[in-house]
């Protein structure tokens, strides 16, 4: 590099991403105002939740029909409830104290 600044060549490409980003090292559950909450009675595991969260938040442990939620990863955006049919899965004011 020149010692009045780099010539127009040395530059990075606007917009390249020189490193993949990953949300696993950035939890991003803060971020949220509302979360959703489960109602196990009437969750039929239809997994209609999972397939529209576009964080990938809903979880099936050890491949059970119930469902779980990742709220270190959840950012509250409302897609899975609305998406529910059954209406088991709520949003709730998060507990901001």
């Amino acid at each position: 590099m020149r010692k009045d600044g780099p010539r127009w060549w040395e530059y990075e490409i606007a917009g390249i991403i020189t490193e993949p980003g990953s949300t696993v090292r950035c939890k991003t559950g803060t971020w949220r105002s509302v979360k959703p909450v489960l109602d196990r009675q009437k969750c039929t595991g239809c997994k209609r939740c999972w397939l529209f969260c576009p964080e990938g938040c809903i979880r099936f442990p050890n491949g059970k029909e119930s469902i779980s939620i990742d709220y270190d990863y959840c950012k509250g955006c409302g897609i899975c409830a609305a998406e529910c049919r059954l209406k088991a899965i709520n949003l709730v004011s998060e507990n901001l104290s």
